[in-house]
């Protein structure tokens, strides 16, 4: 299965190293090459990204490139699945969940129908995957119009056919005790004696339950990753396959300035999973952590010599893998990968980076991402409630607002499921006021403006102590000073006259203070969670809960009462304003 008497060796290509584990030179001509393209985290964007991906390349150097789109992912799959003998596209999970708005405000169903356009023949479940919860994802893999939330799904295709691919999770067993997706698959290429097959295990990082709604995975259990995979290797060796391929929801953490097709240490959460991996195992397409790597993992451990990749966020790269096998010995003799940036043309005012390649738009890709474009420009149109008045310009990142605070509640409420006592918004994410129709009327449109990046909401659990560290940061001098806007309960008192580091004066939930030994349940943007705006002690909450995107919760909130008040100011008070 896996290579034999082989010896690994690092090939550098001009801005994209190409890690290789090879045999002798002489390679008889049976042999049999399998192209296999590597996705993960693609995240809904059918759009190319809005901002450049910034790279380091082989030498160090930096680059700010333009990338991403599905016609443009289309096109850079179409040629790096060419030139073997057969081919595979597999992903590693959260094709989608955390999206832009083009594709969640259709419940990602224009995600699934880029990948079926794309070619994808498996998936490997990721966390996001649950966003909507189980039954849900199994809609996105069957097809259909099943109500599931408050969307309504088949908005723009009113017949939703569901995945053309298969996905796939060797390690969410239902209450039944079967897989809730097969947890691998099998594909056989060629005939007679240039016959081969390889076989693919997909599965989610165990922590899954800690990253969704609760009652989106209510009744599965997520068991251990290596344990789940290592289980599969026999049945498939024993159903002949020639190679194993791995797509894991579970990443590396490569160092700063990494090359993106390099490796550096092998350091992350998915060292200890592969750590413990069958050596029968030939190649790891792994996701989550958003990071470009390409490492060859018998450089840690020559006893198992597979290649782990990974192709960062949201459809801006992919690897391009070739596996030769001998069809006779039933064995990988060489795999090769890399990573590849799909660079698109951006927009005119800047130009292409002359070290990538560009691609084309695939002309019918383009046309589908076109209509879903058209119908959520339509939606921005759509009523989502009404509230007292306008919520005028959010002004300084210091200032409490109304509208500041109306989202803060939003958000609280959204995630009482989850436990959540407090919710935290940064100012700074607060991009346009909402100014409602003479009746109050408040649009989709609306609410996106206020909140467009579309983060998901974060519940998590921290000290008292936590808490109060957290509000200093607001005014610490790593980042600029701005103050969060606070849902209902919770209030804070702050005077810039201190010393960075005691500026909080007070702190009080219920018109309690704060106990720093208490533990309290505190909502965040996605954002947020992970450190953004430097604020960092956000990284450190326990036991957290994904909930919804802002955006659904806003809509929610608005729309449970006939006419929603705007809050009143003084949760946040500076001592020194009058």
């Amino acid at each position: 299965m896996n290579l034999r008497n082989l010896f690994p060796l690092a090939a550098a290509l001009v801005l994209g190293a190409c890690v290789s584990v090879r045999d002798a030179p002489d390679q008889p001509a049976e042999r049999v090459t399998v192209k296999i393209v590597g996705l993960n985290d693609f995240h809904g964007n059918l759009e190319p990204l809005r901002r450049p991906i910034r790279l380091t390349g082989e030498a160090g150097e930096s680059h700010e490139v333009r990338a991403g789109g599905a016609a443009y992912l289309a096109s850079a799959v179409a040629k790096y699945r060419a030139g073997g003998d057969h081919s595979l596209v597999i992903a590693a999970g959260d094709l989608i969940g955390g999206s832009p708005l083009v594709s969640s405000l259709f419940l990602d169903e224009p995600a699934i129908g880029a990948m079926n356009r794309i070619g994808l023949d498996y998936n490997a479940v990721g966390n996001h995957e649950f966003d909507r919860g189980w039954r849900e994802l199994a809609r996105m893999q069957e097809g259909g119009c099943e109500k599931h939330g408050l969307r309504e799904p088949c908005a723009v295709e009113h017949d939703f056919g569901g995945a053309d691919f298969s996905f796939l999770a060797s390690n969410v067993i239902a209450e039944g005790g079967e897989t809730l997706f097969p947890g691998y698959a099998i594909r056989r290429f060629g005939t007679g004696a240039r016959a081969v097959a390889l076989g693919v295990i997909g599965l989610t990082l165990k922590e899954t339950p800690t990253l969704v709604t609760p009652s989106g995975v209510e009744g599965l259990t997520f068991g251990d990753e290596a344990e789940a995979i290592n289980a599969l290797v026999p049945e498939i060796e024993r159903q002949g396959a020639d190679a194993i391929v791995v797509a894991i929801h579970q990443g590396l953490e490569p160092e700063p300035g990494t090359p993106f097709s390099g490796c550096g240490a092998i350091a992350g959460p998915l060292r200890a999973i592969l750590e413990r991996l069958d050596p029968r195992v030939d190649l790891v397409i792994s996701g989550h952590t958003h990071r470009t790597y390409v490492c060859d993992f018998a450089t840690l451990d020559p006893s198992r010599r597979f290649i782990v990749s990974s192709a960062g966020y949201g459809g801006t790269l992919l690897t391009d893998i070739a596996l030769t096998i001998d069809p006779a010995a039933g064995e990988v003799t060489d795999a090769v990968a890399r990573n590849v940036v799909v660079q698109n043309a951006g927009t005119g005012e800047e130009s292409p980076d002359p070290a990538f390649e560009i691609f084309e738009p695939n002309a019918d890709l383009a046309a589908y991402v076109a209509r879903y474009a058209r119908a959520a420009h339509e939606a921005e149109s759509r009523p989502v409630g009404r509230i007292s008045g306008p919520a005028p310009d959010p002004g300084p990142a210091t200032e409490e607002t109304r509208l500041g605070n109306l989202i803060a509640d939003a958000q609280l409420f959204a995630t009482r499921d989850a436990g959540a006592q407090i919710a935290l918004m940064n100012n700074s994410g607060v991009r346009a006021p909402i100014v409602p129709s003479e009746d109050g009327t408040v649009t989709f449109g609306d609410i996106y403006a206020a909140q467009p990046f579309g983060n998901a909401l974060v519940t998590k659990t921290y000290t008292g102590a936590q808490l109060l560290a957290l509000l200093e940061q607001q005014f610490d001098e790593e980042g600029f000073i701005q103050t969060f806007s606070v849902s209902e309960g919770f209030a804070f008192t702050y005077d810039m006259s201190r010393p960075a580091g005691s500026r909080v004066v007070s702190a009080t939930l219920g018109g309690k203070p704060i106990d720093p030994g208490a533990r309290y349940r505190i909502t965040m943007n996605s954002f947020l969670a992970a450190g953004g705006d430097t604020f960092t002690v956000f990284a450190e909450g326990l036991d957290p809960v994904t909930g919804p995107v802002d955006l659904d919760a806003m809509e929610e909130y608005l729309g449970m009462v006939e006419m929603r008040q705007l809050p009143e100011i003084g949760r946040v008070t500076d001592v020194a304003r009058p």
